[in-house]
């Protein structure tokens, strides 16, 4: 029939639709578990939000696919989520944990992951989330992988994650000095630390100082 849509455009245009709902459906599934986290006192919206934004530029200076840096922003968004399985008498814990207490700690890596893989559009995330903690010579956790067996998304949210976590302020300890963190990376660099998405971090990591001592309650002059 003269001026009705094709069967081609037709299809294209479901395929647009399919591809809005399952966005759609992300960003709930992301909202609804930071807003989970934050009712878990864990303050997580800046710091996940902080790791996104630098995790994707990392990804992007690496050259990464879409498809992988999606799940980069996901991966980062959500490392954390693990950590509602982990008791409030270990995550509040002013003090060192002892070797019990940072076993089960060890565990909210394999949590987020039981989680986030049994939702459609999420399982490569899920294997991101949980192996962010693996360390580059191997000896990082669950699973003991080094160099290239840990996902490059992995990797990459293991240097930003120990990077903020080391500039942020907490309710009991003040942050690092940036020149002080920028060290303690450097130093761990090949070992815990892919070297490659070290380097690409830190291109770029002084530049960003300045929110992140903003949103810490401190100052970039007193800090550096």
């Amino acid at each position: 029939m003269e001026g009705s849509p094709s069967f081609g455009a037709l299809e294209c245009l479901r395929i647009k639709q399919l591809e809005e709902q399952a966005s759609a459906f992300r960003n709930s599934v992301i909202c609804a578990f930071n807003q989970l986290l934050d009712l878990k006192d864990l303050n997580t919206g800046v710091h996940s939000t902080r790791l996104a934004e630098w995790g994707m530029r990392v990804g992007q200076e690496l050259g990464l696919e879409e498809a992988v840096l999606q799940n980069l922003e996901i991966a980062a968004l959500l490392h954390d989520i693990g950590k509602v399985g982990i008791p409030d008498a270990i995550l509040r814990k002013p003090g060192r944990l002892d070797t019990a207490e940072y076993e089960l700690m060890k565990k909210h890596s394999e949590y987020g992951w039981a989680v986030l893989r049994m939702l459609p559009g999420f399982e490569r995330a899920a294997l991101d989330i949980l192996h962010h903690h693996e360390s580059f010579d191997g000896r990082g956790y669950p699973a003991g992988l080094k160099e290239n067996e840990i996902p490059i998304v992995s990797r990459i949210v293991c240097v930003i994650d120990a990077f903020d976590a080391m500039v942020s302020s907490r309710p009991y300890r003040q942050g690092l000095p940036y020149e002080e963190a920028v060290r303690r990376l450097t130093e761990a660099s090949g070992t815990q630390f892919d070297p490659v998405v070290v380097q690409c971090f830190l291109s770029f990591a002084q530049a960003e100082m300045a929110t992140v001592f903003a949103a810490a309650g401190t100052s970039v002059s007193s800090a550096l």
